[in-house]
């Protein structure tokens, strides 16, 4: 369904992602390392931090300050409310993260992140794509600090969400079009499936929403050369990045994002016109509102889910 979509200019280029606080106002990250707070109608933005790297996936921590996956830094918090900045996690089993992307914060404490890539920082986020290294990671960070590597060998592993009833952990697989799914509860505990597959593009940042569905932006629709280049003998696969850049693969123009509830099931499927917003990498459904990110674009932007 096509849906009127709302533009809001911020301060920055990329805002990556977008979460929604207890006051409704909207935080995001951009590619200077500035976290700003929009006020709902565009109004007001303030700048509440700056993590000194590259913000991307964004979530609220129950002590007020804002978790932060910065794909130069690692895992962070940043205190809105005076801009100070604590280290998590930057390092796994000795070693620093390459590409800290996305997360979601259990209530127990746990927080589930990913790390898209062992090879490629955010820099060279295509060369992991196309080289398809399938070496992305989903982690969990206990209350007490320590780390752990539950999943490994993703393909570009990207958003992560947690079920409304906290029965599984989702992690977006951009490269490969899926959206895993790690059972933590039930008789399926430990075991890992999918919660889709096949998807019409390629995923991003998933969030659960204030709905309880799992919502997943598409960045780009499916690219017919990607997916050739994916396929390919590795010496093809990275002789594709020695090609002048306007050559190279680009992301299609798009503004998509579906909901999906516990079983799969594609209950929305919205999309907007792409000419003044695109590369819709964050999602945040917030009473019964859809903001979105753009890993380019100096915006954040809102559109409503029909009823």
């Amino acid at each position: 369904m096509t849906c009127s979509l709302t533009v809001i200019p911020v301060p920055g280029p990329g805002a990556e992602d977008v979460v929604v606080d207890a006051d409704g106002w909207v935080l995001t990250g951009t590619a200077d390392g500035a976290v700003f707070r929009v006020r709902p109608d565009g109004r007001r933005i303030d700048r509440v931090g700056d993590t000194g790297g590259r913000p991307l996936g964004l979530e609220l921590l129950p002590d007020g300050r804002l978790l932060v996956c910065d794909a130069r830094r690692g895992l962070l918090a940043l205190d809105p409310r005076d801009g100070a900045v604590e280290e998590l996690t930057t390092l796994v089993g000795g070693l620093p993260m390459e590409f800290c992307n996305n997360a979601a914060v259990h209530s127990g404490g746990d927080i589930w992140f990913s790390d898209s890539s062992r090879h490629y920082g955010i820099d060279r986020w295509k060369a992991d794509l196309v080289e398809n290294t399938a070496s992305g990671r989903l982690l969990r960070r206990s209350p007490d600090g320590a780390v752990e590597v539950v999943l490994d060998g993703l393909r570009f592993a990207n958003g992560v969400a947690l079920a409304a009833d906290e029965s599984y952990v989702a992690v977006a697989e951009t490269a490969g079009r899926t959206v895993v799914r790690h059972w933590l509860t039930g008789a399926r505990q430990g075991q890992t499936d999918h919660l889709a597959t096949d998807l019409p593009g390629y995923p991003d940042n998933i969030s659960r929403g204030s709905d309880g569905l799992v919502w997943v932006s598409v960045a780009s629709p499916t690219d017919p050369v990607v997916e050739r280049l994916m396929t390919a003998p590795l010496p093809v696969r990275r002789l594709a990045w020695k090609v002048p850049a306007r050559l190279q693969p680009r992301p299609k123009r798009t503004v998509r994002v579906l909901a999906l509830d516990d079983t799969g099931a594609v209950v929305h499927d919205l999309s907007a016109d792409a000419s003044g917003f695109h590369l819709a990498t964050g999602v945040r459904e917030h009473d019964g509102r859809v903001w979105l990110g753009s890993l380019e674009e100096p915006a954040v932007a809102v559109l409503d889910v029909p009823r």
